[in-house]
């Protein structure tokens, strides 16, 4: 390989790690910040015509953050840069919800709206257990999550177009007419992939929050009536 085109490749390399860089939120994330380091050092090596020192500091920032998405369950070769939208109440968080995500992960970083209290009410017929706020932060706690928002309260769509994402992961029971769906993106200048998860995954007991609600009734409302 000739100086010319050990230089282009390393150009290639660096601007490939200021790509996935800008996606990244590095605040207290050590990892991320070292390899944002390395990258920046590649940079000041190459100017300075040190091609094997800003090679071997590229690699080594890249192999950084490809552990980093190995350990959170993303592949580095190909969904490292795809936004996954992902959509729901997650209400009473249980391993159901946590499977879900996990699922949506695979296909890059998962980017989720939570449903706001009123349309949560109105569409389940029911208030939610825990206020949206409150379910706001937990999922964001979720390691299989990036980022989480609030949904609009009149327009769901206007989510979408927020995080204007590569993907739309839905879950088997969100009743979504998916041609219609991708008609009205369309509209709005939006054409992500649509991906449903064909059944509940059941790992655990208590996959559902039906699940949950019917076995406390079971267990501690007769207790009450006795």
């Amino acid at each position: 390989m000739d100086v010319d085109e050990l230089r282009k490749r390393i150009e290639k390399y660096i601007k490939g790690m200021d790509e996935r860089l800008k996606n990244i939120d590095s605040a207290n994330n050590k990892v991320v910040e070292l390899a944002r380091l390395y990258t920046e050092d590649s940079k000041y090596y190459l100017e300075k015509g040190d091609y094997v020192t800003a090679l071997v500091d590229i690699v080594y920032a890249e192999g950084l953050l490809d552990a980093k998405e190995i350990y959170e369950n993303i592949d580095p070769k190909s969904n490292v840069s795809k936004k996954v939208f992902v959509a729901g109440t997650f209400d009473i968080l249980h391993p159901g919800h946590i499977e879900f995500l996990k699922e949506a992960s695979k296909y890059g970083r998962v980017y989720v709206t939570v449903a706001r209290d009123s349309n949560s009410e109105r569409i389940k017929g029911r208030k939610p257990i825990n206020d949206e706020q409150t379910r706001l932060e937990i999922i964001k706690s979720v390691r299989y999550v990036f980022d989480a928002i609030l949904g609009d309260q009149e327009d769901f769509l206007k989510s979408v177009e927020r995080i204007n994402p590569d993907i739309i992961f839905l879950g088997p029971d969100q009743k979504v007419d998916e041609t219609k769906l991708l008609e009205e993106l369309k509209k709005r200048g939006l054409s992500p992939q649509i991906i449903r998860l064909n059944e509940r995954i059941r790992k655990w007991p208590h996959s559902s929050t039906t699940d949950i609600i019917n076995e406390i009734k079971k267990r501690y409302c007769n207790l009450e009536q006795r």
